[in-house]
């Protein structure tokens, strides 16, 4: 499927979604109008019934009072806000006050007030009813395309999705949702927290001391009670390989590196945000997503996946024929160099198999004796020693033109005086007013992953690849712990007002 097509079956799952939560209010509230109709059906027996109760009191009837505060209690309860309702309370009053004949003046229109707020109610259940219904049907039309669009996708992928399920590790049915459920708490305690400890900070001179002190410890605690959750949950509650590429319908992007790699990939940068989480490789195949859905081979044995690239474990002693398979379906293949041998034969069959523009080397930097085994395997020299720079992870990338000559991009952040003019002022200003509330730091929109896919958007650029939005993924990654946070506390609250709707519509609470 393409990126077009992939977007645009968003747009109507996006749509469909929106427009059957407006429904489903809409619908709620055409049931309180009903419900208000139904209460209000015996308003003209009840408008007659207290007439002659105020007749009879004028008459002399002192036990009339009674029924008269018992109609004007139905009235209370049951009638609109209108002209009926009003003209009983103020009836009501003046006979308290002892003013029976200007409670009689004001009773002698009470069943024509009661017949202008029946018609009142009618046409509002009408209007109320014949809206939900119009917003009912979009998301009834885009079912069948949503619905198609995700047989699609699932048809797209069925071949890699059926290679990689083979080497699927068997989970309970039950493990990904419950902690899923954990890590959505873990989020909401995150981004609560956060926001009382930045609203604490903000207000601190007009709160009192104990009550600012009271919720940087509880804001703390929630941050700190979040963190905790997350690093637990997150790793039991990643997805699969075979379930990223079922999610996402389009071909991935093959990440091989050395599994002695993964420890320094597991990084969270300190300069990310204050409260992230999210580590180096999580931030990386974040940007390499704007291609595809990410995969790799998992480390064997290992209890729980590594973050980042979904996983899948091959057996030791035949994963070769697998690799080449995978290096065919997927559209992209990135290749973290290292030592191992088995990295230098997937580099060789990579050049053997597959177009140039297909493979993208990730270079460490200070490592001298990758440069010359990697120009053994070329068929010019890279010159890689020459423009490598300095970060262990990655120092440079490197692309592959039509006749497989490299092209090298040194991995190094820009200098803030070579920014476009203006782009640090900017970039500075929506983090201030993104970030700064929640705790983050200005330096969030600079991490050391952000200036690698920056590196790799303009590499890929190079062969033809352009990704604008590399970069910026990146980074919006390293942030996701108080996005993700934020939108569950949004999205919680939408559903419990819906929730306290749907209690008000049966008269419960």
């Amino acid at each position: 499927m393409s990126s077009r097509l992939r977007a645009f079956a968003r747009l109507i799952t996006a749509v469909a979604i929106v427009t059957a939560y407006v429904a489903l209010h809409l619908a709620i509230t055409a049931g309180m109008d009903l419900r208000a109709c139904d209460r209000f059906r015996d308003a003209p027996a009840r408008a007659a019934a207290f007439t002659a109760a105020l007749d009879r009191y004028a008459a002399g009837d002192v036990s009339a009072r009674a029924e008269i505060r018992a109609g004007n209690t139905w009235f209370k309860e049951n009638a609109p806000s209108g002209a009926s309702r009003s003209a009983v309370s103020s009836t009501t009053g003046d006979v308290e006050k002892g003013r029976v004949p200007l409670a009689r003046e004001r009773a002698a229109g009470l069943a024509a007030d009661v017949a202008r707020d029946r018609a009142r109610l009618d046409r509002k259940l009408g209007s109320s009813r014949a809206t939900a219904l119009y917003w009912a049907v979009p998301p009834v039309v885009l079912l069948g395309p949503a619905l198609w669009l995700r047989r699609r996708r699932r048809l797209d992928a069925a071949e890699i999705i059926r290679v990689v399920s083979r080497f699927a590790p068997r989970q309970p049915w039950w493990r990904r949702p419950v902690f899923l459920l954990a890590s959505g708490a873990g989020y909401v305690l995150l981004a609560a927290g956060t926001l009382v400890v930045g609203n604490a900070q903000r207000e601190g001179y007009t709160m009192p001391p104990m009550t600012m002190m009271g919720s940087l410890v509880g804001g703390l605690a929630a941050v700190g009670s979040g963190l905790l959750g997350l690093r637990y949950t997150r790793p039991r509650s990643a997805r699969g390989a075979a379930r990223a590429l079922l999610a996402d319908g389009r071909q991935p992007v093959l990440y091989l590196r050395s599994f002695a790699d993964d420890d320094t990939a597991a990084q969270v940068d300190d300069s990310a945000a204050f409260v992230s989480v999210h580590s180096r490789e999580e931030q990386f195949t974040g940007a390499l997503g704007a291609v595809g859905p990410v995969i790799a081979v998992g480390r064997p044995g290992e209890p729980l996946p590594r973050l980042g690239a979904a996983r899948f474990y091959l057996p030791l002693d035949d994963w070769q024929p697998t690799v080449l398979r995978l290096m065919e379906l997927s559209q992209l293949i990135v290749l973290r160099l290292g030592l191992g041998e088995g990295l230098w034969w997937e580099v060789q069959q990579a050049r053997a198999t597959q177009p140039p523009r297909k493979l993208l080397l990730l270079a460490p930097g200070g490592v001298p004796e990758l440069v010359q085994r990697l120009d053994e395997h070329l068929s010019a020299p890279s010159r890689l020693a020459e423009v490598v720079g300095s970060d262990p992870w990655t120092g440079a990338v490197i692309t592959f033109d039509p006749e497989w000559t490299p092209q090298v991009h040194p991995a190094e952040p820009v200098p803030r005086a070579e920014l476009p003019r203006g782009a640090l002022v900017r970039r500075g200003a929506r983090a201030m007013k993104a970030g700064v509330k929640a705790g983050l730091g200005f330096m969030a929109w600079f991490t050391p992953t952000h200036h690698l896919a920056r590196t790799i958007k303009d590499a890929l650029a190079s062969v033809g690849v352009r990704k604008r939005t590399m970069a910026w993924r990146a980074t919006f990654v390293a942030q996701m712990s108080l996005w993700k946070g934020f939108a569950l506390v949004t999205v919680l609250a939408l559903l419990g007002w819906l929730v306290g709707r749907v209690l008000q519509l049966f008269g419960i609470g």
